[in-house]
């Protein structure tokens, strides 16, 4: 019994945990919960950043203390990071940048990217630098607002598009990787990033195979890099070739590999657009729990780095599964089928509000994390041209399967 209860003290069921009260004290007290601001002009603005700031505070502190990490020097490095992830939320208010569709996040990857490729990051600074646990806490609360029904009735195509889709770019990467001599962690970190949902899917996979956090960090800020110039070139160039709204909206969708930075891309050509890319991009997140079990099976199968081969059971496979994907799911199954609809998408707004956080301040450590130098330096120069070319095929195979799903056979039948 002891032995099975300790597995709960381990840090990926301590990050479930904490998703699990986040998504409880929302449901339990949606009017309550502390909001980020998009302006600072009156002291309730002020007073709910605050709010926002304490309730991150001891998350993190409670957290760290649960996993017996040191308590030292949290609250400053917070602080800091705090403040840029707020400055990011100002900055994307702004009416010329919100034309532009430039998001919180993009912001808070580029102010992370200032610091740590000018000054650079002082040691105090680094406490709470810890991109991963944010991300993951925020996925479970993505889940949250992913419901089945809604889905099923407004994407059958856009899920059907998203199986097709993942399945032939995940293995046309996986291929790639392989025949450029890349390492199979690097590999399956990359194919899963490009194919399924970008940072999500990478921490996933990097969860599933155990691998390198450096590889992860590198693998994801390629993602982040690669997805803002993908944010204007795919609009401008569906209107180049006529596309009407809903393909175009199910390009975007199924290639751009962050969900803000989807909605905001596909409202630059209309709303019709940004619907259609936004439940493209939710089918696809569904499909992040399955791709994971589906990457464990795989791994384990593969045998260790020594050349054993591990004897695959459901423990083995259990103990591979990323939990906090296991909380993504059940979120969205509870989200799904234990609330009314009404009350599901009134919680998930507020949910949605954390999770948008989250993954601003996650984006704020990545940057801070991230180096140019290492980015295009000559030991990585394989691993960023297999991302290039992997996204290239996605971004012509989402196109003709689009153009089959929304341009051929939704009007058909």
């Amino acid at each position: 019994m002891k032995k099975w209860l300790r597995q709960f003290t381990s840090e990926d069921w301590i990050i479930v945990i904490a998703g699990a009260v986040i998504l409880a004290l929302a449901a339990a007290f949606p009017s309550s919960m502390p909001q980020m601001p998009k302006t600072i002009g009156t002291a309730d603005s002020w007073l709910s950043a605050l709010y926002m700031f304490v309730f991150i505070l001891i998350l993190t502190y409670a957290t760290s203390a649960a996993l017996r990490r040191p308590l030292r020097g949290i609250f400053l490095s917070l602080l800091v990071i705090f403040l840029l992830t707020f400055g990011a939320q100002l900055l994307a208010a702004v009416p010329f940048f919100k034309e532009l569709g430039l998001e919180p996040v993009f912001f808070s990857v580029i102010l992370g990217l200032l610091i740590s490729n000018t000054v650079g990051v002082p040691q105090w600074m680094k406490a709470a630098i810890q991109s991963e646990f944010y991300i993951k806490i925020g996925i479970i609360c993505l889940g949250s607002t992913i419901l089945f029904k809604e889905v099923l009735e407004s994407g059958a195509y856009g899920l059907a598009q998203s199986l097709i889709v993942v399945f032939t770019v995940w293995y046309f990467a996986f291929w790639l990787c392989r025949r450029m001599k890349i390492d199979p962690e690097m590999g399956t970190m990359l194919s899963s990033a490009v194919s399924i949902c970008g940072v999500s899917a990478a921490i996933a996979t990097c969860g599933v195979i155990k691998g390198d956090n450096k590889k992860l960090s590198y693998v994801i800020s390629l993602v982040l890099i690669i997805a803002i110039p993908m944010m204007y070139l795919l609009p401008w160039l569906s209107r180049v070739m006529g596309l009407n709204e809903e393909v175009a909206g199910a390009w975007l969708g199924g290639t751009i590999d962050t969900t803000g930075a989807v909605a905001a891309s596909g409202t630059l050509i209309g709303e019709t657009a940004a619907k259609t890319a936004v439940i493209v991009k939710s089918s696809q997140n569904v499909l992040l729990g399955v791709a994971a079990f589906i990457i464990s099976l795989l791994w384990s199968y593969r045998g260790t780095p020594s050349g054993q081969q591990e004897k695959v059971t459901a423990k083995v496979i259990w103990d591979r599964f990323p939990k906090f994907v296991v909380g993504f799911i059940l979120a969205s199954i509870v989200f799904s089928f234990c609330m009314d609809e009404a009350t599901a998408k009134t919680v998930g707004t507020v949910t949605k509000g954390f999770q948008n956080t989250l993954f601003s301040i996650a984006f704020v450590c990545i940057g801070l994390e991230t180096r140019f130098k290492d980015i295009f330096g000559k030991e990585n120069r394989r691993p960023l041209y297999a991302f290039l070319i992997a996204q290239g095929f996605n971004i012509v195979v989402t196109l003709l399967v689009a153009l089959l799903m929304f341009g051929l056979l939704k009007p058909m039948l």
